[in-house]
């Protein structure tokens, strides 16, 4: 959520950066329930005060005025605390799907407007026209869609043989890199409560956008952010353990509801994919820096594996919900013939951890304050999987991995 003190201090600039991340945004009716909330409480206050005074006089005696006096007031406070709960649901609902602010220097508009702050490497020269890697699984057989649809329906995968191979050696090469970055490796529920989704961000706005397990009151995990933020929620950290910073390799689950184009299809957009996280908690001013770290740390694992890729400023309308600043890493994909995100790296700011009441205090003698959280996928694997079959494919349809991930592969089994 949105500081309240920096909308009530300054409406004009926070309506300024809402409406350049989502024009629609009704922040004049946010603005305007807030107050309204305000002076609802102010009367409902007042109001109990004259009550008490009233009480106060009657200890001398009831008079037939004070009794009558204080019926009316008993009405009149009934009636205030009735629109007050009603006003500050209507507030909170609107006040939950209000995104987060986005910085000050993002490039203004939607995908159009994202800036490439740098490219490393060259995009593979190939002497014959590179296939896609749906076209090059017919003879590689790393992943099987039909069997995956026997079992569960139109985009899900099953893999097998070096495909499984892959996966896992790709984990390992992550979860290396990652604790070697300072990351702490958790496994997490993939199971949640909807309070947890609240915390992150997914709830109100996005309901629907993942599995939910009605039966039992738990949904599965869109990704692995939502378990990581609410590791830390309601309690308060001692800054001098800032920044807190963990991994975690799950399964994750998205309906994703809506149509799979062209350049969607096979492992592009699926409904469970697996994916190293990353994540951190720490104070305000160390955030910057901490998303330059992550954003350094999905890279070096695209270098390892000698990949293409560039990274991109996300312009405010193309940064998430909850977003402060959003860098992509995206990495060329020769069989499509164009950029695709493998990782997202944000700085959500306090928005988070206000929803999860995360903080972290100075001092003994010092007030709390509300910690910035920040996430990264290091790296998505189903994406990763497509870079490496079209980069490294042979004119024979055959796929040559790179030595570093050969390597894993042969320690595995």
């Amino acid at each position: 959520m949105i500081d309240l003190t920096k909308l009530r201090e300054n409406p004009t600039h926070v309506k300024e950066l809402i409406l350049r991340k989502e024009p629609t945004f009704p922040i004049d009716q946010l603005i305007e329930l807030d107050q309204t909330v305000k002076n609802l409480k102010s009367t409902l206050e007042q109001l109990r005060k004259e009550k008490n005074d009233l009480a106060a006089q009657g200890a001398k005696g009831i008079t037939a005025e004070l009794r009558e006096k204080g019926s009316e007031l008993g009405k009149k406070i009934k009636e205030q605390e009735a629109e007050l709960a009603t006003q500050e649901e209507t507030f909170n609902n609107l006040w939950l799907s209000c995104p987060n602010l986005p910085q000050d220097d993002l490039p203004i508009g939607n995908k159009e407007a994202n800036k490439a702050v740098r490219t490393i490497g060259s995009k593979q020269a190939f002497s014959f026209t590179p296939k896609n890697h749906v076209e090059l699984n017919e003879k590689a057989g790393w992943f099987d869609f039909q069997a995956g649809a026997k079992m569960s329906g139109a985009q899900f995968a099953l893999y097998r043989g070096i495909g499984t191979k892959v996966i896992y050696a790709l984990t390992r090469i992550m979860l290396k890199n990652n604790v070697m970055h300072g990351f702490e490796p958790i496994i997490p529920p993939y199971l949640v409560t909807e309070k947890a989704l609240y915390n992150s961000g997914n709830l109100p706005k996005f309901r629907g956008d993942y599995y939910e397990v009605p039966a039992h009151g738990l949904n599965l995990i869109p990704t692995a952010e939502v378990s990581l933020t609410n590791l830390y929620a309601n309690q308060i950290l001692d800054t001098n353990q800032l920044p807190l910073r963990m991994t975690a390799w799950t399964s994750c689950f998205r309906s994703e509801a809506g149509t799979y184009g062209a350049l969607e299809r096979g492992l592009i957009r699926i409904h469970q994919f697996e994916k190293c996280e990353i994540y951190s908690i720490c104070a305000a001013e160390q955030s910057h820096q901490e998303l330059e770290m992550m954003v350094g740390c999905g890279e070096k694992i695209l270098q390892q594996l000698g990949l293409h890729y560039r990274v991109s400023l996300l312009a405010t309308q193309d940064c998430s919900f909850s977003s402060s600043r959003t860098y992509d890493i995206e990495v060329w994909l020769p069989g499509q013939q164009q950029y695709y995100e493998v990782s997202s790296c944000s700085n959500c700011t306090d928005f988070q951890a206000r929803r999860a009441q995360i903080r972290h205090r100075r001092s003994a003698d010092e007030k709390p304050e509300i910690a910035h959280t920040l996430n990264a996928s290091s790296l998505a694997l189903p994406r990763l999987m497509v870079a490496l079959m079209e980069t490294y494919q042979q004119e024979d349809g055959s796929i040559k991995l790179p030595e570093v991930l050969q390597k894993e592969m042969d320690a595995l089994w």
